[in-house]
């Protein structure tokens, strides 16, 4: 069972980010009989020289005074190494106490993890945004404590409507819309009409975004795979035929494409829309692009959800130190100590008392769209222990199902099998 979770979760490469480690090492007991020490690995949510390592420092600081009896040492990691260094220390027996990574539901079947309710106060469990909590849930059990979240809208490039003829203030809301908005756009010399990313960076994410807005999704209401729908391969078939074989995306071959990459075409003003997540508000204000956000275009109208994604905190039973996790949670999760994450690295906040805090934030009104969209987001099936490997089939397969000469229903069929074969395997 170890190893096969190893293997799957050394295996799931979130976003790439600066790598940065800073020095921790030690459980239990610190030795000199005053204390204990609480380990911690976390991702690198810092870009251009702003590190986590300084929001994790100031946090720890400020715990210390509180609770001098316990010491805590966080090491700090990019996300592409994150979690396959979280499941070779579990591997080896040398568990973190605290880990914030990409995902949860394996250590959670294999009994690693404690449950929140056993770690915070029942008012730090009950801020958690209803959505949210829900999405760390295993078995009606919350194990994964979401962290920081992002939800996504449709981007385009106000300039290049303009010199298309198009109005700037009336972005698409229908597939209609976009494909003719694309034409245009071509026939205006635009490079990238439309940008669409199925590489294995991120394809999960463009892939549920655009079953969103056809009416599909990965899975139904009561959580069974449905990847290989009426609706989702309707929405692929659409994208092979109306997008791709139109050339207006960038290539015929949108499986080679990643997310990153098409992110700086944008910036650069090559691509006249794409889907997009709240990091990309910065690439456009440093190129000082001239940018619009909207609801995501759906099949007869703007889509009604869109995507959510959640990084969590998962804490380990090894060490045995649950009492103190569990007020170190409740001091990292208080709105004092909390908003200064996601004001400091624009991400969206996963408590209630935050949420309100950001919205009264004048310097943080570019990410109420987002944070608009929050409560309603669909996430990923996280809670299934087999969303890893199903992650992986999709980042291998979903590329094909839009090529010219693709078949949707064979691609998606084929993802819909081995899903379901993963969660047997599972279980």
């Amino acid at each position: 069972m170890r190893r096969r979770r190893f293997l799957a979760l050394a295996a799931t490469g979130m976003v790439s980010g600066a790598g940065l480690t800073a020095t921790g090492c030690g459980g239990g007991d610190t030795g000199d009989g005053k204390g204990k020490t609480l380990r911690v690995v976390a991702a690198e949510y810092g870009t251009r020289g702003n590190s986590s390592k300084t929001w994790w420092h100031d946090r720890v600081s400020a715990f210390r005074e509180q609770h001098p009896e316990i010491d805590v040492q966080v090491t700090i990691q990019s996300w592409q190494d994150v979690d396959r260094t979280v499941a070779e220390m579990v591997e080896s027996g040398q568990a973190p106490d605290i880990a914030q990574i990409g995902s949860y539901a394996s250590y959670a079947a294999g009994g690693d993890l404690y449950p929140a309710h056993d770690l915070l106060s029942i008012p730090v469990q009950a801020d958690f945004l209803p959505g949210l909590a829900q999405a760390g849930e295993l078995r009606r059990t919350q194990y994964g404590m979401p962290f920081a979240a992002s939800t996504r809208l449709f981007f385009y490039n106000k300039t290049l409507f303009r010199e298309a003829g198009l109005d700037p203030e009336r972005p698409p809301k229908t597939w209609k819309d976009l494909r003719e908005a694309a034409e245009a756009l071509k026939a205006a010399g635009v490079k990238i009409p439309y940008g669409l990313p199925l590489g294995p960076e991120e394809a999960p994410a463009e892939t549920m975004l655009w079953m969103l807005s056809g009416g599909g999704g990965f899975t139904n209401n009561v959580g069974t795979y449905t990847i290989d729908s009426e609706e989702n391969v309707r929405t692929f078939t659409w994208l092979r035929d109306e997008l791709v074989r139109g050339e207006l995306v960038q290539s015929k071959s949108p499986g080679n494409t990643n997310r990153q990459e098409m992110f700086t075409a944008f910036a650069a003003g090559e691509v006249g829309m794409l889907n997009g997540h709240p990091l990309l508000i910065d690439f456009a204000r440093d190129n000082d692009l001239e940018y619009g956000t909207a609801p995501l275009p759906g099949r007869e109208g703007p889509a009604e959800s869109t995507m959510g994604v959640a990084d969590w905190v998962l804490a380990f039973k090894q060490n045995g130190n649950r009492r103190e996790i569990g007020l170190f949670l409740d001091f990292l999760y208080s709105v004092e100590q909390y908003a200064t994450l996601v004001q400091s690295f624009d991400l969206l906040p996963v408590t209630t008392s935050a949420s309100d805090r950001m919205s009264e934030d004048a310097e943080q009104k570019h990410l109420s769209s987002f944070l608009e969209q929050l409560p309603a987001a669909v996430f990923y099936p996280m809670g299934k222990v087999s969303w890893a490997q199903t992650s992986l089939d999709v980042k291998e397969r979903i590329g094909k199902a839009v090529e010219p000469g693709g078949r949707p229903e064979n691609v998606l069929g084929t993802l819909q099998r081995s899903a379901l074969s993963a969660e047997t395997s599972a279980v």
